[in-house]
């Protein structure tokens, strides 16, 4: 199975891109292209990976799935096109970093520094229907991108996984518990749980002290 994605994803995934399940994936989300109004853009949907080779990822940031709304998604979990208005789950992970660092500014929410630097920003369902939230809950999106959180936490040490909201947390198990790595939880950062556990983690700080105890060059928020 051909997938256009990042060379070192590619040899990663190769066994993956293979199997029937994924087969069946693609042929299902090529028709939802065709049929209706999907997001991100077809160039897109790899996008988390292209910019964050497999050997350059330090922190894995875990979403649900994409922006539904026009001009949002841009294959980034979190992340909005430079143009678009910053949604309020972004302007309270932006509020949360400012608490974490007084001086950190934002000029826009495209996170796509944040991903060049080693930053997985993975939705555990990569498409979506236009204002259909969950529409591709059940294509086979997350059976691919558990595997390849099972992946980094196989393959590599010492990453950051942070998991916001429950849906996110439940993706611990998962995540190879023999190998060294950090697991940050808490309340989502939507306007509808963030009082009630996100704000005051200090996640963005703990992450990068826990890149700098272990010799790995921290992250530019």
């Amino acid at each position: 199975m051909k997938v256009k994605i990042e060379k070192s994803w590619n040899k990663e995934l190769d066994e993956v891109f293979k199997n029937d399940f994924f087969i069946k994936l693609t042929d299902k989300i090529k028709e939802e292209y065709k049929t209706h109004v999907i997001y991100p853009k077809g160039k897109n949907i790899f996008n988390s990976f292209d910019l964050c080779p497999f050997n350059k990822v330090k922190v894995v940031i875990l979403g649900q799935d994409p922006y539904h709304g026009f001009n949002q998604a841009n294959g980034l979990s979190f992340s909005v096109s430079s143009k678009t208005s910053i949604p309020p789950s972004l302007k309270n992970i932006f509020k949360e970093l400012k608490y974490n660092y007084p001086n950190f500014k934002y000029k826009d929410g495209d996170l796509t520094h944040w991903a060049e630097q080693g930053v997985l920003l993975l939705n555990s369902i990569l498409t979506v229907r236009k204002n259909t939230p969950g529409s591709h809950s059940r294509f086979g999106w997350e059976k691919f991108t558990d595997s390849v959180i099972n992946l980094i936490s196989k393959k590599k040490k010492n990453i950051v996984f942070i998991l916001w909201g429950s849906f996110a947390i439940s993706k611990k198990e998962i995540i190879d518990r023999k190998k060294i790595h950090l697991v940050l939880t808490s309340a989502h950062p939507s306007p509808f749980s963030a009082y009630k556990g996100f704000f005051g983690q200090n996640h963005f700080k703990k992450t990068n002290d826990y890149l700098e105890k272990n010799g790995i060059s921290k992250i530019v928020w």
